[in-house]
């Protein structure tokens, strides 16, 4: 069987984050795993526009495309203000159809909140865009780096990924999704 191709997409573009790294350790913890492909979508290597283009960029193509050979995401996001990034949320508004039917996985982070308040603010964004969110997600509190600590919890997280990403391969296999 053809392994899970997921996307790791970084999305916080500020200046001084910790996402990039965030992510790495996800990746590192997520490496050994059997039957998944693992590709990190760092939105700083994409020159995103500021305003939706009547014609998307080559960059908008870009990302869309990558988005698009994508089975599931675990999408890693700060807590700002108790929400996402708005680099995130430009990022998924710029590739559409390529979300739907597929699984969402969150690792989140910040002080106190664990990022827990970024993770609720993306359910439904992406409920909109008709992919599926995980139940369990990896939430690590910067006050208190915990990166070694965590591993039950990312492979809580890849187990509900694993199985929602190849029951809706199959199932997209089968009839192609309408909404």
């Amino acid at each position: 069987m053809e392994p899970l191709r997921i996307a790791v997409i970084v999305g916080s573009t500020r200046e001084g984050r910790v996402g990039d790294r965030i992510a790495r350790w996800f990746v590192s913890r997520a490496a050994g795993r059997d039957g998944i492909e693992l590709r990190v979508l760092d939105l700083l290597d994409y020159e995103l526009p500021a305003r939706y283009p009547k014609t998307p960029t080559p960059q908008v193509t870009a990302f869309a495309a990558e988005v698009g050979l994508a089975e599931a995401f675990v999408v890693v996001t700060p807590e700002y203000n108790r929400s996402f990034p708005a680099s995130l949320k430009q990022a998924i508004d710029y590739a559409y159809d390529e979300w739907r039917a597929k699984p969402v996985g969150f690792v989140s982070y910040g002080h106190r909140s664990d990022g827990l308040c970024a993770v609720e603010q993306l359910r439904p964004v992406f409920c909109e865009l008709h992919a599926v969110t995980m139940r369990d997600a990896v939430r690590l509190d910067l006050m208190h780096d915990q990166l070694d600590e965590d591993d039950h919890a990312v492979a809580a997280m890849l187990d509900q990924l694993a199985w929602w990403g190849l029951a809706l391969r199959e199932a997209r296999a089968a009839r192609p999704y309408v909404a």
